[in-house]
């Protein structure tokens, strides 16, 4: 549970909020802001300072400044007055989530059409640096003529007997994971704005799994939505992803993308067994919140199937074959 930060400052005319939020050591690579015009949050594991302001502010021209051990705000208020305090006291529990989860959304929405923005433009300059490129060098020279380079691999060897052996499966998974690591960068030169870690897949799995963990959901959603647009070819992506679809009750979401993972997960190999136990299942438990329990009993007997000493695994597939039989309520 992250660690709430107490001991901010703020000061105020009747047009601006300043506040001045301690970074208690952390660097400031490691700072996440999310500001909208009712919200505030500076998360840096593992303290959390956040408020819910009482009127609404003009979070286009707000401005922050992280550094020197500290994050800097200032917020230009909508309406010109004095406030009584940084934050409402009066908010439940439901009425701070519902305000949060739209503020994370807002500022994803946000991002997104930035990075769409961004890119749209760079991709404008670099077809026209190309074609310009592309001009002078076919007034320079002709091109080469083409050829083949022939490259052979040390073969791998797997300790299973011939009559067992499945070396052409196995070779078949190795290579679409040799090609998922190399699919990263592509796109990375789309996303030179961001962090060099946020160009990681594996960086951006393990934060969204760190929410997921922490319970913020929608905060691993976006993770992962970062993560597959930098490599789409990475199954726990997808396969985590619909686990917090679930959480978040976007059951058809949750299908989708857990049935991206299996797609991803072949040929079916020892090494990728576990991998699809967790898709399947989460597959299964979608079909069944949409109460297509035919379809979910084959997911969760394909997972039984994997393992099957599971007791878990065991009791669900049981209660879902008596829902089967029970047939749709009334």
């Amino acid at each position: 549970m992250p660690l709430l930060v107490s001991d901010f400052s703020w000061t105020q005319t009747d047009s601006t909020v300043h506040i001045s939020v301690p970074l208690k050591g952390v660097r400031a690579g490691k700072v996440d802001v999310v500001c909208t015009e009712e919200y505030l949050k500076v998360h840096f594991p593992p303290f959390l300072f956040e408020v819910f302001l009482p009127e609404p502010v003009d979070d286009l021209r707000s401005a922050a400044k992280v550094g020197n051990g500290a994050a800097l705000f200032t917020l230009p208020k909508k309406t010109c007055r004095a406030w009584e305090n940084l934050t409402l006291t009066t908010l439940n529990g439901d009425q701070k989530k519902e305000i949060r989860l739209a503020a994370l959304q807002k500022h994803q929405e946000r991002i997104s059409s930035e990075c769409r923005r961004k890119a749209e433009r760079r991709q404008a300059d670099r077809k026209f640096s190309l074609q310009a490129a592309t001009k002078e060098v076919a007034e320079l020279r002709p091109p080469r003529p083409r050829g083949n380079i022939q490259v052979s691999f040390t073969p791998r060897v797997f300790p299973t007997a011939l009559r067992e052996s499945r070396v052409a499966e196995e070779e078949e998974w190795l290579q679409k994971q040799a090609a998922a690591r190399r699919a990263t960068a592509a796109l990375a030169e789309d996303l030179q704005e961001l962090r060099e870690e946020e160009r990681n897949p594996e960086w951006l799995k393990d934060k969204g799994d760190w929410r997921f963990a922490a319970g913020d959901y929608l905060g691993a959603v976006n993770a992962y939505n970062l993560a597959v647009r930098l490599n789409p070819k990475m199954a726990a992506l997808h396969s985590n992803r619909a686990a917090c679809h679930l959480k978040l009750g976007n059951l058809h979401k949750a299908v989708q993308d857990a049935s991206h993972a299996l797609g991803l997960l072949t040929p079916p190999v020892a090494a990728n067994a576990a991998a699809r136990v967790r898709a399947s299942v989460r597959r299964g438990t979608a079909f069944c919140r949409l109460q297509l329990y035919a379809e979910g009993l084959q997911d969760y007997e394909a997972a039984l199937k994997l393992d099957p000493e599971n007791p878990a695994l065991q009791r669900d597939v049981q209660q879902i074959r008596d829902a089967v039989r029970r047939g749709p309520s009334d």
